[in-house]
This record gives structure tokens, sequence and C-alpha cells, in this order.
């Protein structure tokens, strides 16, 4: 097996740097930015990944983040969040199934949150479906049905955000710009929300 690692810097653009091993690329990075594939099949795209936390009574979006492409960087920002909150009282997440792993589950129970967690039951090539990480009693609970419905507004968000809010493609440099560009998008799409919600007329 060989490896190859190519580098190269050209004036004001960014810095590359790219792994081929025996002559196929295996990773890039380009200054802060990682590469990632949204699912196979697919390209990789040298990106940042942008997070969001929605309340879920009203649908707005509560706190952002901006990361870099790694596979547990979503799990890492929630649990940052829920780290910061002043209140202890218990609370529920609602979450897609690239949540449902053991550790993070058990991380969310530690800080007095339920997880409303969605069941990943991929089954293997061998037939044998996934062990879940969501107990029995939580998936039996009334609310949980709720939050796996209500969870998938979050894609109004990222959908705004990309369509109206302009970060369908990303016009800054580094991962500190990226992260104010993408929070004023998320206070902005607040802000147009907020009057539908409180009766105001136009």
């Amino acid at each position: 097996m060989s490896q190859l690692i190519l580098s190269a810097h050209s004036g004001s653009h960014d810095a590359v740097a790219a792994v081929f091993v025996d002559y196929e690329l295996k990773a890039a990075v380009q200054l802060e930015r990682l590469t990632r594939r949204k699912s196979d099949g697919r390209e990789s795209r040298l990106c940042y990944m942008a997070h969001a936390m929605m309340e879920n009574r009203n649908g707005l979006a509560i706190c952002g983040e901006v990361t870099h492409a790694t596979g547990t960087a979503e799990r890492e920002a929630v649990l940052a969040w829920l780290d910061e909150r002043r209140s202890r009282r218990r609370i529920t997440l609602g979450a897609d199934k690239a949540y449902d792993v053991f550790d993070f589950v058990q991380a969310l129970k530690q800080r007095n949150v339920t997880p409303h967690v969605a069941i990943n039951g991929t089954i293997s090539r061998n037939g044998i479906s996934r062990k879940t990480a969501v107990d029995r009693r939580t998936a039996r609970h009334p609310g949980y049905p709720i939050s796996q419905c209500i969870r998938k507004r979050i894609e109004e968000i990222f959908g705004w955000v990309k369509s109206i809010g302009g970060l369908d493609q990303l016009k800054v440099r580094g991962i500190e710009k990226a992260r104010t560009a993408f929070i004023l998008a998320l206070a902005a799409y607040d802000l147009i929300r907020l009057p539908k919600l409180l009766g105001v007329p136009p």
C-alpha cells in the first residue's frame, strides 16, 4: 500500500491537503474544512457542519453552532448546549436515528434529559437488527411519538436558512465567520416567525 500526501498554498487562496492511498483519494482538508459525504454514492465535499436546536412548542431556533465535519460533531454540540442550560429540571430531546448511540443516550440521562431519539433499527447484511440505545419505557411513553413528529420541523429552519437566508452557498471563509453567518440567519428566522406567533397584524 502506497500513501501520498499533497499540500499546496497559493497567495490568498486556501491551503489544501489531500491524502491518496494506492492512487485513490481518501481525504482532503482545506484550511479548517474537512471532507464529508452526505450519503452513500455521493461525492465528498469540503464543508463545515451547522447544528441548530429547536424548541418544540413554537418551532423557534434556540441555539446554533458550526463545527468541523466529524462523525461525532452533532452529538458533541448537543451535549455542549445542554451543559450550558441553567435549569436542571427534566426535559425531553427529540433527535433522528443518527443520535441512537449508547454513549450519547447515557450522557443525556446523566444530564436529566429524556432521550426521545428515533430508533435506528438498521438491519445488517446478516439479517441482524441493530440494537437500539433507547429503552422500551421511553419508547412507550405518549410523548415519544409526539417528539418524533415535531422534531422534523427542524428541517423548516434549515430550509429557510439555505434558501431565504442565503447560506446554500457559503460566502465567507473560516469557521468563525461561518458560525456568525449561521447564527445571524437563525436570528432572522426567529424574528420573522415571532410576529405570527404573537398575532401581530402585518
